[in-house]
């Protein structure tokens, strides 16, 4: 893949987006309780969002879906530690992630959260047109690989299993 074929965040233009989002998200009137971060990309786009939207209580749940650059499972996957419903029960959550792609894992995490919660709306710095589930808070749309900070080297060590 060259160069122009590729969206490149760098951490300071991602302090940037995640004020931008943030400020979305504020503006539309919508209070989320919680905040849901899909693992692993999500983590820092959550966190961003916890801070900027004076929201303490974040929850995690870890997705396997894309093994390398456009390389994915056929079906994402949910990892325990699965996020207690108890936790979620009743509340207005705002699901975090870095992209919004093809909208599989968005999916799974709205599916989960379906009649649990009071109200799940989707906040993302990318999405893509192809994504089938429709994000209420969008920094950018691109179409292009987008090239994460937090992804943009290889691992310093390489691991055996997914967990």
């Amino acid at each position: 893949m060259t160069a122009p074929d590729r969206e490149v965040l760098t951490w300071d233009t991602f302090g940037v987006a995640s004020r931008e989002l943030a400020g979305q998200v504020a503006a539309s009137g919508y209070r989320p309780d919680i905040i849901l971060a899909i693992a692993r990309g999500g983590l820092f786009t959550a966190g961003a969002l916890g801070y900027a939207l004076d929201v303490k209580n974040l929850h995690l749940a870890n997705v396997v879906y894309y093994t390398g650059v456009d390389e994915r499972l056929p079906l994402p996957v949910m990892l325990p530690p699965v996020p207690n419903m108890v936790d979620l029960s009743g509340a207005r959550v705002l699901v975090a992630d870095d992209v919004a792609d093809t909208g599989a894992t968005l999916k799974l995490i709205r599916d989960f959260c379906a009649g649990q919660v009071a109200e799940v709306r989707c906040a993302v710095l990318y999405e893509k047109a192809r994504s089938t589930v429709r994000c209420e808070f969008v920094w950018r749309r691109t179409e292009r690989w987008i090239e994460f900070p937090w992804s943009a080297q290889p691992p310093v060590t390489q691991r055996s299993d997914p967990r």
